[in-house]
Parts: structure tokens; C-alpha cells; sequence
């Protein structure tokens, strides 16, 4: 993917050049102190990926990014954390905070390397309208769109569905995961997955769905942008 970063702060640009140089998918063609001039780069050159601080002199990282059309993905990095909820508002990919380790912008470029072959592969990842879950001897059809949450009992998990309604199959909650299209669930505990469209409301410890409340878990806590 290729990137270019916007902050500032030269220290900070430097950070950021020296964890992208670590990162193998990741190409960092440009670093700008001045916003604007980056605006100017993104006109005439192809950018998969912007990492963008927020606080700077003559225009914030948040105006900077609403001034653009098809913008491309975003991590935000920055020194505060106030933001964090209107950057999730603008599909941002991540939130660093810095100062940030490498494992950390690491995690945010893996974030940011899933959502671009989504992107790129639309084809291999429309989501199936049903699965079948083995329940006993009987396989019953499940269509996506009835799935409320998913929760792990042990080697079991147990499908809430519309209706008030539910099933247990003898499949681990991780390997439900990969059974299920990104695009629609997401894993917020690792004990729940939930649908995406199917969240109601959340906050930072928990989301809700319909009359059910369930945990965020502390290292899931990113899965509040993604939402």
C-alpha cells in the first residue's frame, strides 16, 4: 500500500518513516509538514493510506480530511484522545495515540491491509446469504441477515437470532469467525461476536443489541471505529 504521513512535528514524521520502514506492505512515499501541500500531493498521486495528525497550526487533521473527496483510508495519530469518537464517525481505519509503540502501528497497518483487500477484492468477499450450522446430527440452514450475536460456551457456541430465538453447534467462537463475512460481524470479546448492523447502541465497555448487553473486551477496545 502506499502511504504518506501528515503531522507538524518532524520528530513525530520521523517515528512514523521509521515504523513504516519496518512494516513490508507498507510503501511511505512522502512525509509533509504542511497540510496543504500534502492536499496538493493527493491530487496528482495515487495514496492508499494517509497517516494524519490532528492537531495542526492552520487546519486540523479532521477539516483536513472532510476536505477531500474519495479519501483515502486514514489512521489518526495524535497526542490526544478526545477525538476518538468523531475519527470512528469519519470510517477512520485507527487512533494512535502517541507516543506509540511499533507493535501498535503495526496492529493499525494490519487494519488498514484487511480493509484495502477488501476493497480490491470485492468478489471474494460478498457475504453469503446463509450458512449451515451443524446442530446434533441435522445441518440447519441460518440466514446471516437473523444473526444478532454470537457467544462461546466452552468448545460450543450458542447463535442468537431474530425472534428470540437461538442455537448451539459444537464449533469454537474463533472458528465461527473465519466462518463469517467481515463486512457483516465483527468480534468485539473473546466470547462474543456480534453483527454489525444488528448494534443498537454502544459505549466503551459494552454494546446493545435488541434487550441483550454485551462486553467490549479491554483488547478488543478498537472495535469501536470499526462498528
Amino acid at each position: 500500500m502506499i502511504a504518506i504521513a501528515i503531522d507538524d512535528e518532524p520528530i513525530a514524521l520521523d517515528v512514523v518513516r521509521s515504523h513504516a520502514a519496518m512494516v513490508p506492505f507498507i510503501t511511505l512515499k512522502e512525509t509533509f509538514t504542511n497540510a496543504f501541500e500534502a492536499l496538493a500531493y493527493l491530487q496528482k498521486n495515487k495514496t492508499d493510506l494517509i497517516f494524519l495528525d490532528i492537531k495542526m497550526p492552520d487546519i486540523s487533521g479532521i477539516d483536513f480530511l472532510n476536505s477531500i473527496n474519495n479519501a483515502p483510508m486514514v489512521v489518526f495519530t495524535t497526542a490526544y484522545s478526545e477525538h476518538a469518537l468523531q475519527s470512528f464517525e469519519l470510517d477512520a481505519v485507527d487512533y494512535l495515540l502517541k507516543p506509540f509503540s511499533l507493535p501498535r502501528f503495526l496492529k493499525a497497518c494490519n487494519k488498514a491491509h484487511e480493509l484495502y483487500t477488501l476493497r480490491n477484492k470485492p468478489e471474494a468477499n460478498e457475504p453469503a446469504p446463509s450458512i449451515f450450522i451443524k446442530d446434533g446430527y441435522e445441518q440447519i440452514k441460518v440466514k446471516l441477515d437473523d444473526i444478532l450475536f454470537i457467544e462461546a460456551a466452552g468448545n460450543y457456541a450458542r447463535i442468537f437470532l431474530q425472534g428470540n430465538t437461538s442455537l448451539s453447534t459444537r464449533i469454537t467462537i474463533t472458528d465461527m469467525q473465519f466462518m463469517l463475512p467481515t463486512k457483516k460481524f465483527i468480534r468485539t470479546h473473546r466470547a462474543f461476536i456480534v453483527a454489525r448492523d444488528k448494534v443498537s447502541k454502544f459505549d466503551k465497555t459494552q454494546i446493545t443489541i435488541n434487550e441483550h448487553t454485551i462486553p467490549i473486551g479491554a483488547t478488543y477496545s478498537q472495535c469501536m471505529l470499526m462498528l
